[in-house]
């Protein structure tokens, strides 16, 4: 069944989704690990040149005793940490790897403090009675960036792609639908011309007029046929039309040639309400949005047209008391080839939507449903002023 098909690929996206996001953690969990490594590194670094520096501005240090070529190769090696070296009351004595403004150098100092005090914690140094207050390397902050960058560069290409090939499938479905169309108009042109031929044919050989009426209504219905697939896929004709009498024409014919356990109830305003929309395309989706209903109720149940106007917007309920539709499937049902029956091609929703979707303003959707009870279809059109 089609339905079950759309299902695996509605479960199959969401494992996709699922593995990304899985990748996706695993990356900024990785690169966290890495992270708190190096940071722990960097303050290893830190403790061992302000130990160095202990020991270079302590009133015991011995030049014949200590290196002091390798305490100064180590001061001087660090050329990444920012480090801050004060007192008490945070007097500054000493700063490295920080670009200061010439103008209030101390106030940005004394900031720049506060700052590396809420980053991490001070080591102090109890003989000299030094704090020494350091920030990450420019190599570890770029590092705890790095994987939040490359997912939003990888997010982006993914989204771009996504819609190229959204966008491509869009196009080819809107060549097949066209395609479909025409050809189907193009082979029914031949067929009715000659049924024309007959019918005029036969009213030379005197039969009764009755039975070439009812031929004469079913090739007009067949040229109507003909004439709504060879609009598919040309510019929407932009012609008002009073939706209330489309209404009224297509229900009296659906009324006719579905069962009798079915009502239909029309709720339209006693004034003409004007859209741009095609008539013969209009009507052709209330007959589809009949028949769909007609199956949702298994034959037997009310459906309900209402009409409803705003300044700008015409709103069109279509209301039946079937089986209802899951939430979950309320933009699936639109899919072509979506279907739950045993037969049929799951075309006429999807058409709907296509001749709905093709004026200015046009939508349909799913407004509600009620599982076991009724579902209610809204289309929205632009109106006419």
């Amino acid at each position: 069944m089609i339905g079950s098909i759309y299902d695996s690929k509605q479960i199959r996206t969401i494992f996709f989704i699922f593995i990304a996001i899985c990748i996706t953690i695993a990356t900024v969990v990785v690169s966290h690990s890495f992270s708190e490594k190096i940071a722990q590194e960097e303050r290893k670094r830190v403790e061992i040149w302000a130990e160095a520096m202990n020991i270079l501005v302590s009133d015991s240090i011995d030049a014949e005793t200590q290196d002091i070529n390798l305490i100064l190769s180590i001061i001087e090696g660090n050329t990444s940490i920012p480090i801050i070296v004060c007192i008490e009351n945070d007097s500054v004595q000493w700063f490295r790897n920080i670009e200061i403004p010439a103008k209030d150098s101390s106030l940005f100092l004394q900031k720049k403090i506060r700052e590396l005090k809420a980053k991490n914690a001070p080591i102090i140094s109890e003989d000299a009675k030094q704090y020494v207050y350091y920030d990450e390397s420019l190599v570890l902050k770029n590092l705890r960036m790095y994987p939040y960058i490359q997912l939003t560069v990888v997010s982006v290409f993914i989204i771009l792609s996504f819609l190229a090939l959204m966008s491509a499938k869009k196009a080819e479905q809107n060549k097949v639908w066209v395609g479909l169309s025409k050809e189907t108009a193009h082979q029914l042109g031949t067929p009715i011309s000659s049924l024309i031929a007959w019918i005029e044919y036969l009213k030379t050989k005197g039969l009764d007029d009755s039975y070439l009426k009812e031929m004469e209504k079913d090739v007009k219905r067949l040229e109507k046929i003909a004439e709504r697939f060879s609009k598919i896929g040309s510019n929407p004709e932009h012609l008002p039309i009073d939706i209330n009498e489309v209404i009224k024409s297509s229900c009296d014919y659906m009324s006719a040639r579905i069962s009798g356990k079915i009502q239909i109830f029309k709720q339209l305003p006693q004034n003409p309400v004007f859209v741009i929309m095609n008539d013969s395309l209009f009507s052709w989706v209330i007959e589809n949005l009949t028949k769909n209903a007609v199956d949702a109720m298994n034959g037997v149940g009310n459906i309900t047209y209402k009409v409803e106007e705003s300044a700008r917007k015409v709103f069109i309920d279509v209301t039946d008391t079937g089986k209802g539709i899951a939430k979950s499937k309320f933009k699936t049902i639109f899919n072509p080839g979506y279907t739950t029956k045993k037969r049929g091609w799951g075309l006429g929703l999807s058409l709907v939507k296509r001749i709905i979707e093709s004026y200015p303003g046009g939508k349909i959707y799913v407004k509600n449903s009620d599982l076991g009870n009724n579902t209610t279809f809204r289309i929205e059109l632009r109106k006419y002023l």
